[in-house]
């Protein structure tokens, strides 16, 4: 073990120590923490739209949301809260044998819904706090635009956007347990995010305050008008497109699915063979 940083094969031992202690979490802490991760999550997606929303240039206003989202999973990790994907990882201490399936599945449903009740918070308050009228009405008119996309996302992209994505947000958890430092966790964290930001992976939680959101904007006519103008949509596309029936049977279940793969098959599972003998005996 380094002064400043630990082996791979330590970093994981140690995130599947943290992650196996909360099979024995009370459930109304699993929950308040759960809700704190949601909200910290949307208010990072929050502020990305406000960057973003008057930028033409696509790389360029993914670039700047990617400098600001990650504050979520930054506060997440340094004031405490159970995010889904992060949790992904719990998989690991089941392979070894530290909690049960049961345990895993517990904490991935009871978090998953929690997340969504912070992220909800998050999306009233901003409607009601009139931040969408910004421009004139444009980030009402963005985060519709926004929402409508990830609403409306065919299946298969959306399990492979999901998948991607959760690399990213694994490898900044595990990047942040590495580090011993404040200022190491802080970049461990950034970077992966910004990557997976710019690039436009999803991310279940984060589509938790998005498309909420996009659904909320939608009941403003001034925005839907300056979304079929700005960004050419029809209000038929936005009212077919933005519904809850679509968020909770037609996006979410695909891009949880992704993220569950991409966290806990791919930086989960994989990891694990590869350093067995380690976590086995850790």
């Amino acid at each position: 073990m380094s002064q400043l940083m630990l082996t791979p094969a330590e970093t994981f031992a140690a995130n599947m120590n943290t992650q196996a202690a909360k099979a024995k979490m009370p459930l109304w802490r699993l929950i308040q923490l759960g809700i704190m991760a949601g909200a910290f999550i949307a208010l990072g997606a929050a502020g990305s739209n406000v960057v973003m929303h008057n930028i033409d240039n696509v790389g360029i206003a993914r670039l700047l949301g990617g400098c600001v989202f990650p504050v979520g999973l930054m506060m997440i990790v340094f004031v405490g809260g159970e995010l889904f994907t992060g949790d992904c990882l719990m998989g690991n201490a089941c392979l070894a044998k530290k909690c049960s399936a049961w345990d895993v599945l517990r904490l991935l449903v009871v978090v998953w819904f929690a997340n969504f009740v912070g992220s909800m918070m998050i999306a009233y308050l901003v409607f009601f706090s009139g931040q969408l009228g910004y421009t004139g009405g444009l980030l009402g008119a963005f985060t519709i635009k926004v929402a409508l996309g990830k609403a409306t996302m065919a299946p298969s992209a959306a399990v492979a956007s999901g998948i991607l994505c959760n690399i990213f947000v694994c490898g900044a958890v595990l990047l942040a347990n590495a580090s011993k430092s404040a200022a190491g966790k802080i970049w461990g964290i950034f970077f992966p995010i910004m990557i997976f930001v710019v690039s436009g992976y999803e991310h279940c939680v984060a589509n938790m305050y998005y498309i909420p959101a996009g659904i909320l904007a939608a009941t403003n006519a001034d925005y839907v008008a300056i979304a079929t103008e700005k960004f050419g949509l029809s209000a038929d596309a936005i009212a077919e497109g933005l519904t809850w029936k679509n968020f909770f049977f037609s996006s979410s279940p695909w891009v949880t699915l992704g993220n569950i793969i991409g966290g806990m098959v791919i930086m989960g599972a994989v990891y694990f063979i590869a350093y067995r003998k380690d976590l086995v005996e850790e």
